[in-house]
């Protein structure tokens, strides 16, 4: 993939050091982003609406180059090439993926830490998440310049699952983060890691039942055509933070570095609300033409009951245990 050439230049905004030598103003700005979805998703509409609003505030072009359908891959090699600087730009990523690099980061995602989309809005906008964001920035040179997401996270099966009783044993596809095991463990399933691109085969196969997502997910991967049954756990609202390189950020001029934070943030935000706007509708579209079943779930309050005791102790684990309790208390 060929590369804008770089010249020079410290980071500015981002990193706090100068910047010395910058761009030639007649050099053209090509960034790279990537996303697993196609023109459709809300991550895609997200990563483009970052990209107009760059520009509107750069006030010089900018090319995005916005690889769509996983065509570099998944999240994790997206995170992967911005730490090293290459390849990918700019990208949104599953907090799961930064566990390497920073453990709390997987924490703001987990299970039940969010009870509906209006308290995550509340807890972005008090900016309770920088500490996790500094660490990510500090150990994997990537900086999470926004916070899209915003979908509710639910089971998706090849059966209903209406209660404890019926989940217990379920095997189902959990992310990468130790946590999302832990906690789907102490609610009696029978949790498994594996690549989001194979959990459709993974279920049609009989190698396990279930996957969880949020609605954007289940239609854009057609989960719904092996596990039609869509049980409204509610156990997460997703937070999907815009990640950017730093090694990328610090070629660029400090009015562009601006831009990008600026424009970030705005995009973030643009994306949750676009998200949760479309949820129902996405459920009721797919419901209506005999795609899924929404099966409700009775025993939220007694999953969350049973969970609570594991996020607790990961907290303390990871060092979050003050970053949880904020967040509980907004």
């Amino acid at each position: 993939m060929k590369r804008r050439t770089l010249i020079g230049g410290l980071a500015a905004t981002a990193v706090t050091a100068p910047f010395v030598h910058g761009l030639n103003a007649q050099t053209p700005v090509t960034l790279n982003g990537a996303v697993q979805f196609n023109d459709d998703h809300a991550f895609t509409k997200a990563l483009t609406k970052f990209g107009e609003l760059v520009n509107k505030y750069y006030g010089k072009p900018v090319t995005f180059n916005l690889h769509k359908n996983s065509s570099l891959g998944l999240e994790k090699q997206y995170f992967e090439y911005m730490a090293q600087g290459k390849a990918v730009d700019f990208a949104i990523v599953s907090p799961a993926h930064m566990s390497t690099f920073a453990k709390a980061a997987p924490f703001i995602d987990a299970p039940f830490v969010f009870s509906d989309i209006a308290h995550m809005n509340k807890v972005v906008a008090a900016n309770l998440l920088k500490p996790i964001a500094d660490e990510i920035a500090q150990k994997a040179e990537v900086m999470l310049i926004g916070h899209a997401g915003g979908g509710v996270r639910n089971i998706f099966a090849n059966k209903p699952i209406r209660n404890l009783a019926e989940m217990k044993g379920l095997k189902v596809r959990v992310q990468g983060a130790p946590i999302w095991s832990r906690t789907f463990s102490a609610a009696g399933m029978a949790p498994t890691v594996i690549a989001y691109n194979e959990v459709y085969n993974a279920i049609q196969n009989g190698v396990i039942a279930a996957g969880e997502n949020e609605a954007a997910g289940v239609e854009a991967m057609k989960f719904y055509e092996v596990a039609p049954h869509l049980n409204l756990t509610q156990h997460a609202v997703s937070i999907r933070p815009i990640c950017f390189s730093i090694k990328t950020l610090k070629t660029l001029p400090k009015e562009l570095q601006e831009a990008i934070l600026k424009a970030g943030a705005e995009a973030g935000d643009f994306g949750r609300a676009l998200e949760s706007s479309e949820e129902t509708a996405k459920l009721d579209a797919l419901e209506k033409a005999g795609k899924l079943k929404r099966v409700p779930f009775e025993e939220r309050p007694a999953m969350k009951k049973l969970v609570d005791p594991v996020m607790a102790a990961y907290a303390k684990e990871i060092g979050a245990e003050a970053i949880f309790g904020k967040i509980a208390a907004v």
